[in-house]
């Protein structure tokens, strides 16, 4: 049988590190929310941001939990090597969902673009101008001024040109605040 205290200092620094990872967890999410909150972002954005942030917490407790209990580092880095290479296999393959993901991210942090806002994606063959309805983790919704209803995928809303357009109701309050 296995006594369990020959292994106390291996279990003391597993529960120093979940109990870390939970913290820093906690305050990432609480600093996505506030900032979330402050730039007017959607909850439905701001998930994926959460699912992601979750991601990276987990992988690191698995790397630090497989190296306290003793998994060689030269192993460790064999096995994550080879499950890179499957990865980016697999990424190939299907890049434009990485590179939609990506740019969900992008514009969750970077972009002055919101829901409700109107846009022009500025495109030579299309006219797409709108408002934005919603943006998730792959796709930008909006609905055109011809009241179709078109999705985007977010690495074409990256790429292309953005206008943030003022609305015609915004533009008109304005000018009757400068007359008066």
């Amino acid at each position: 049988m296995i006594d369990p205290m020959s292994f106390k200092t291996e279990i003391l620094f597993t529960v120093i590190l979940l109990a870390f990872i939970l913290l820093l967890n906690t305050l990432t999410k609480r600093g996505i929310r506030r900032f979330g909150k402050s730039s007017s972002i959607d909850m439905n954005s701001r998930k994926i941001i959460f699912y992601l942030s979750n991601l990276i917490f987990y992988l690191l407790a698995f790397v630090g939990i497989s190296l306290i209990w003793g998994v060689k580092l030269e192993d460790f880095s064999l096995f994550l090597s080879s499950v890179l290479a499957i990865l980016g296999v697999g990424f190939v393959a299907q890049w434009s969902i990485l590179s939609n993901l990506t740019a969900s991210v992008i514009l969750f942090f970077s972009h002055p673009l919101r829901l409700g806002d109107r846009i022009r994606v500025m495109d030579k063959d299309f006219d797409w101008t709108g408002r934005v309805e919603d943006i998730s983790g792959f796709y930008l919704f909006m609905r055109t001024d011809d009241g179709r209803r078109i999705t985007i995928p977010t690495n074409l809303v990256i790429q292309k040109g953005i206008e943030i357009l003022k609305d015609i109701e915004e533009t008109s309050d304005e000018e009757e605040i400068i007359e008066n």
